[in-house]
């Protein structure tokens, strides 16, 4: 089964790092799989899946009756951030102060404190979304005025690269920036979110809390 050899490799990546694995959570990414694919990871036993688009999470919570927290990690505009914000549990991609303002408020309105992730650019890549590293203070500054969100970490996607040492340095930029931020802030920023199909060893090597898988999970995408 094909979850239970991405948890064997999940483990054996974090014990050469000397880490525990249960300091990593599989994140299944649903995108463009039918709904059925959440049904499948929460009679497996995990807790989340993760949509890139908010319309398709949307769409799909209403055709499953999968108990699972749906978590958004694709790019989101800020005219969407109401519908967001009703469908999911915790939002990765967050990455301007716009977007904290809209997501703050629809969240107020929706009487709950909403989890939420930064993005940063730690790859320097300008295919890629995400807040540029030297404006990540400012965002998390801004993010803790918030009455009505909760950072719990941060998020980044690797430059596409033939290479295995450009997402290694993605990641452990985002590290130390989170290092950097934890300590001036006080906040622990626990989460972080990084490494997909294509950069899971490197991601793991390097600290990650999460790991966001969709084709070595459920296969090649429509």
């Amino acid at each position: 089964m094909r979850a239970d050899a991405l948890l064997h490799r999940i483990g054996e990546q974090c014990r050469a790092a000397g880490r525990n694995p249960r300091e990593v959570t599989l994140l299944p990414v649903t995108k463009t799989h039918p709904a059925a694919a959440a049904d499948y990871a929460a009679r497996y036993g995990l807790a989340a899946v993760g949509e890139n688009r908010v319309q398709e999470a949307a769409e799909k919570r209403t055709q499953t009756a999968a108990a699972v927290r749906w978590e958004l990690i694709g790019h989101l505009q800020s005219n969407k951030a109401k519908l967001a914000v009703e469908h999911f549990g915790r939002i990765q991609s967050v990455d301007s102060e716009k977007l904290l303002n809209v997501l703050d408020r629809a969240a107020g309105e929706l009487g709950r404190k909403l989890p939420v992730l930064l993005q940063i650019n730690a790859g320097n890549d300008p295919a890629k979304f995400g807040a540029e590293p030297a404006d990540a203070p400012r965002l998390l500054e801004l993010a803790l005025t918030k009455a009505h969100l909760q950072v719990e970490g941060l998020m980044t996607i690797a430059p596409l690269s033939d290479d295995p040492a450009v997402a290694r340095r993605t990641f452990a930029h985002l590290r130390t920036i989170r290092d950097q931020l934890a300590a001036r802030s006080g906040v622990p920023l626990r989460e972080l979110s990084m490494g997909m199909s294509g950069d899971l060893d490197a991601a793991l090597a390097e600290g990650s809390t999460l790991v966001r898988i969709g084709s070595a999970l459920y296969g090649p995408r429509d």
